[in-house]
């Protein structure tokens, strides 16, 4: 059995759960924004801006799902919703014919566009207005640092996949459902 980690001192815990407040209320309020200006979901709009800031607004499925942090069905529900409404294209990676490769849209970057400046006036208002240059600076290299150390154990969208076995490899009747 491994020991217990060390209790977390007052000043870890007030640094944790200032991060979980502070980031609950400002999804909250970009989520209403995103909501309002342009009619979508915070991972949406995660997805929508990662094809933007693409070089050739595309990306594959797996990669948008590790990027944004979500689960593969997950992601491939919110891309059959963007799709529908013509803000991305899905189609068959030329690489690899078992993955898909999403694409933004003309109208895909025409809803970026109109979201994106109440977009930065929630951040500007909620985040970066009580914090000076300095400040965000050294929140962006501590958020950074912190962000780079989990991603060292890849999200679960980029774990092996579980292959089913064929009849022949499972000799385990299946059952009934």
């Amino acid at each position: 059995m491994s020991p217990s980690p060390p209790p977390l001192d007052a000043t870890q815990l007030g640094a944790y759960f200032a991060l979980i407040e502070a980031s609950s209320m400002l999804k909250h309020a970009v989520e209403q924004q995103l909501r309002e200006a342009g009619d979508l979901s915070y991972v949406q709009f995660q997805i929508l801006a990662t094809l933007g800031d693409s070089p050739a607004g595309s990306r594959r499925m797996t990669d948008l799902a590790d990027g944004v942090v979500y689960s593969r069905s997950g992601l491939t529900y919110q891309a059959q919703t963007l799709e529908k409404r013509g803000l991305v294209t899905r189609t068959p990676s030329p690489d690899d014919e078992r993955s898909v490769v999403v694409t933004l849209t003309d109208e895909g970057r025409a809803v970026l566009a109109s979201v994106f400046p109440g977009h930065v006036a929630v951040l500007d208002d909620l985040l970066f207005a009580a914090l000076s240059r300095s400040d965000v600076e050294a929140l962006a290299d501590i958020l950074g640092r912190a962000r780079d150390h989990m991603r060292r154990t890849p999200p679960r969208s980029a774990g092996q996949r579980r292959r089913r076995k064929t009849p022949e490899e499972d000799p385990t009747p299946s059952r009934p459902r």
